[in-house]
């Protein structure tokens, strides 16, 4: 008997990472292909942020449009792309409505007397300045945590994920996502006890959930 011909190992798909590094080179197959996978979750993010949806499809594709311009600015040994690419569109959808609030103040007569009337009180230069001051030290905080931690807690913070959708995004086991969380966040409020206030049982709120 003739015997039957070795079946091939299944090739295993490629990381983001490899994808990345051929969009480098030019590679229009690796970008659909890293477009493909994450195209929903930009989606859904800069629809969370923008509401309208002609301006969330816009950001999404200025996010990708800067990942095929400049690939370079990903850099996995500070992290997973899913993160990153999550980020940007992040930024760049709250880019947009700051800047879409800026144009209705020029274009609509009145926007602002009327803003100012149904809007409350804002905080003062002072408060605002505490807060700038904060979020830098949480920013700065988040910069030391390991690459594992900053991921799944920064896909919480900017995204809005649930620890199930965190677990799907990056591929980890859901008890994975829940023990790095676990840590991070515990070493976040070490780190920020100074500002958060020590012993009072203030917790850091990242938007984690089950």
């Amino acid at each position: 008997m003739v015997a039957d011909a070795p079946v091939p190992p299944a090739r295993s798909a490629p990381t983001d990472a490899d994808l990345v590094r051929r969009v480098t080179g030019g590679d229009q197959a690796a970008f659909a292909e890293l477009y493909d996978r994450y195209c929903r979750q930009a989606y859904s993010l800069a629809r969370r942020v923008c509401v309208d949806p002609e301006f969330a499809e816009d950001v999404v594709q200025e996010a990708f449009l800067a990942l095929w311009r400049t690939p370079g600015r990903f850099d996995p040994e500070r992290g997973g792309f899913a993160t990153w690419l999550l980020t940007l569109v992040h930024h760049r959808a709250v880019d947009a409505v700051r800047r879409e609030a800026v144009r209705r103040k020029r274009t609509v007569p009145g926007a602002d007397e009327v803003a100012e009337r149904l809007t409350p009180p804002g905080p003062g230069a002072d408060d605002e300045a505490l807060v700038g001051l904060v979020g830098g030290q949480v920013r700065e905080a988040l910069g030391r945590l390991t690459d594992e931690q900053r991921e799944v807690i920064t896909l919480a913070y900017f995204g809005g994920y649930t620890q199930c959708e965190v677990s799907a995004l990056t591929g980890l086991p859901l008890g994975t996502v829940k023990s790095r969380t676990f840590a991070g966040i515990r070493r976040l409020r070490g780190m920020l006890s100074s500002l958060l206030g020590d012993g009072d049982g203030t917790e850091v709120r990242t938007g984690v959930q089950r």
